[in-house]
């Protein structure tokens, strides 16, 4: 059962799954199979009312948000607030079953972290080809595993890392514990090789606490200690960051190339983000859009169409901007400021008045560790939109806010909960599935989509705005379907505010002669994407005369 547990938490971190019009979708279906799988092998338990309350504080804010924005946009959420919710309880069944679940889970963040590893260090030197469909095989010196970007990367490794300092806590051999440092050096040469800043916080976080831990361990902190040596001494902990540097700038020397061709950490922090890319010029126009919108928020899910529709009056970040790339500004965007203020101050209030700074047990420790890796990582971006880091956050939970009893009903109403959620991933499988045909070139498409697709997928619920984007990037605006297409463009431009959605929406309003509405647009398009603006008047063949000309 241990394996079993420990394969089922590893599964969503290595999963190569990502067909369809999102690279998110099948991970987040394979991560809630796995969480029904953890339902039944773990015989869960209660969770404080602390917990309980924020977890419904939460999906309230969340629901309310759909009133604006509809329903669609949030389903997803209140999946994985649910997901979050149901590993919460099988976090504090495992705390209280005792060593034995606790050491199966850790092993599974362990199995993920060092299996990712391998991947992302092939990938590094540019190995990884024969590993596809498996894995991606991406540029000489871009190593992310089967997560698809260096910060997910870096933070899983920074989980693992803590895992194996618990497991050396708890194992009762020397010979153990000089493998758990031979894991730990490969996590340590991954976590270069990812080239990831957030990584390094993290690193540095971990190892700074766990030399104090380790300082304080010897000082006889730890009465139930007995004096015995448990985490490594405090010297050793503390030479990993200068042996991080040093492979930092080991590797790139031995992936060969010309120079410079591989970037290495620490060309990334000398150099920084791109200008243009830069974290800070993100935020201020987040500021900037909170402040129109301070207590309702835009709706959840239109955080790239506030993006779009809002001309600031400095710099703008290039990019679609569908995330603030900060938990609480993008809950205060896309929620309201009352919203944020209750979702993160309420887990503020619980996290002081837990305490962790006066924590003793290894386990709790380690659910600390794991928790503050992912929340550093989403004070720098958005890890919680992901089903693996969903899963381990609701682990924590459950592991640091448990109930005080445990029920004879809980295994009754896991088991319920476990076939319900597979049910789900079935049906969203499924349609899914059906949605992604579309997507696809009409000699890979099932049979029975092979003709007239798209009339067939217009009756998806569950995926919605991605048949509707499929519908209106294929269908030619016509004066006989200018009406219906203007419409469509107006709901899909909320869900992808992107060139070719922009031209279907002034093109239609042109032909109902909505010409203040095309003519807007055009502006707005302009200013957003100026290359692209370019690009359709040349392509076109249109008079600049009657539109904006381009900056």
């Amino acid at each position: 059962m241990e394996i079993v547990r420990s394969g089922l938490l590893a599964l969503p971190f290595l999963s190569p799954l990502v067909a369809g019009p999102s690279v998110v979708v099948w991970q987040s279906l394979v991560t809630a199979a796995c969480v029904a799988g953890l339902l039944i092998s773990v015989r869960v338990a209660g969770l404080g009312t602390p917990l309980l309350m924020w977890l419904l504080a939460g999906a309230l804010t969340v629901s309310v948000s759909a009133l604006s924005s509809g329903m669609p946009s949030t389903l997803a959420a209140l999946f994985a607030i649910a997901g979050v919710g149901a590993m919460a309880f099988v976090g504090s069944g495992a705390l209280r079953e005792g060593l034995a679940s606790t050491k199966s889970l850790a092993a599974g963040v362990v199995v993920a972290g060092l299996a990712s590893s391998v991947i992302g260090l092939l990938q590094y030197y540019g190995h990884a080809e024969w590993l596809v469909p498996w894995t991606t095989s991406p540029a000489l010196g871009q190593a992310y595993g089967n997560l698809r970007q260096r910060n997910q990367f870096a933070t899983l490794i920074s989980m693992a890392w803590i895992a194996v300092l618990w497991l050396h806590v708890v194992s009762p051999t020397a010979r153990a514990r000089r493998r758990l440092m031979a894991v730990a050096l490969l996590l340590l040469v991954a976590a270069a090789a990812s080239t990831s800043r957030t990584g390094l916080l993290q690193l540095l976080a971990i190892v700074g606490v766990a030399s104090f831990i380790a300082k304080r361990e010897r000082r006889g902190w730890r009465a139930e200690s007995r004096g015995q040596v448990q985490l490594p001494s405090p010297l050793l902990l503390l030479a990993t960051i200068p042996l991080y540097f040093a492979i930092a700038w080991l590797l790139p020397q031995l992936a060969g190339g010309s120079e410079g061709a591989v970037e290495s950490m620490l060309q990334r922090l000398h150099t920084g983000a791109p200008q243009d890319h830069s974290r800070l010029i993100l935020w201020r126009n987040v500021l900037t859009l909170i402040a129109q919108h301070p207590w309702t928020g835009w709706g959840w899910g239109e955080l790239s169409f506030a993006h779009y529709s809002t001309r600031y009056d400095g710099a703008r970040f290039v990019e679609i901007l569908d995330n603030a790339h900060n938990l609480p500004l993008h809950l205060a965007v896309e929620l309201g400021i009352p919203a944020a203020v209750l979702i993160c101050g309420g887990f503020l209030w619980m996290v002081i008045a837990a305490r962790p700074w006066r924590e003793r047990d290894p386990a709790r420790l380690m659910a600390w560790g794991m928790l503050g890796a992912i929340v550093l990582h989403s004070l720098l971006e958005y890890p919680l939109w992901y089903g693996p880091f969903q899963l381990v956050f609701g682990l924590c939970l459950g592991m640091l806010w448990p109930g005080k009893a445990r029920s004879a009903i809980w295994p009754a109403l896991s088991s319920l909960a476990a076939v319900a959620m597979l049910a789900i991933v079935g049906l969203a499988g499924w349609d899914y599935i059906r949605v992604s045909q579309i997507y696809l070139p009409p000699d890979e498409r099932l049979s029975a989509y092979k003709e007239d697709t798209l009339a067939k997928v217009r009756g998806t619920w569950l995926f919605t705005r991605q048949a509707e984007f499929a519908e209106l990037t294929l269908v030619a605006v016509t004066p006989a379907n200018a009406a219906e297409m203007h419409s469509l463009a107006q709901r899909v431009i909320h869900f992808s505010p992107e060139p070719r959605v922009i031209i279907k929406l002034i093109e239609s309003a042109q032909l109902l002669g909505r010409d203040a509405e095309a003519r807007a647009q055009a502006e707005r398009f302009n200013e957003v994407y100026p290359q692209e603006f370019a690009r359709w008047l040349k392509e076109a063949d249109r008079d600049p005369a009657q539109l904006p000309p381009p900056q």
